[in-house]
């Protein structure tokens, strides 16, 4: 039965975790991103349940007596997240003519929503909603800062023109 309460905990903590990149990728969808509220989601949910099921697959192995074969360093599982992650923001980066790049903050976005993803399964709620609306403060008012003192014009990918 304790088996299948931690189970169950690891899937409310996914929840939690794809909950808070939702709202990080809504913020992303609203401006026609293409990396918006499903991926982010998916993301974080990811690296929550990868991050989550590396402890019962360090006692599986423990189990198999199959330690003295196979090292366990939970710090090269967050290496291959990062990587993995950055990869996947790698491909919603565009140049376009000229020295115009786009994409960078989204890209930035989604390693962003693997750190939450990380924390809520390390159980640290705190920080994983605090950097959710950290995340939401500078995509969303820094961006508005940051055109009103440029005061370029930029039309997005969804047709409409915003200040940049």
């Amino acid at each position: 039965m304790e088996l299948y309460i931690e189970q169950l905990t690891t899937l409310y903590r996914i929840a939690i975790a794809m909950v808070l990149c939702g709202i990080i990728g809504f913020e992303r969808e609203q401006l026609g991103k293409p990396a918006g509220l499903r991926t982010n989601m998916i993301i974080g949910g990811a690296s929550c349940l990868i991050v989550s099921i590396t402890l019962p697959l360090i006692d599986h192995l423990e189990v198999a007596n199959a330690t003295e074969i196979v090292r366990t360093d939970p710090i090269r599982l967050l290496q291959a997240l990062v990587v993995g992650i950055s990869f996947i923001g790698a491909g919603t980066i565009i140049k376009g003519s000229g020295k115009k790049i786009s994409g960078l903050t989204t890209a930035a976005t989604l390693l962003f929503s693997m750190g939450v993803g990380i924390a809520v399964a390390i159980e640290q709620y705190i920080i994983a909603v605090g950097v959710t609306l950290i995340i939401l403060f500078v995509n969303f008012i820094v961006r508005k800062l940051s055109f009103k003192f440029t005061n370029k014009d930029r039309t997005s990918r969804n047709g409409i023109n915003e200040k940049e």
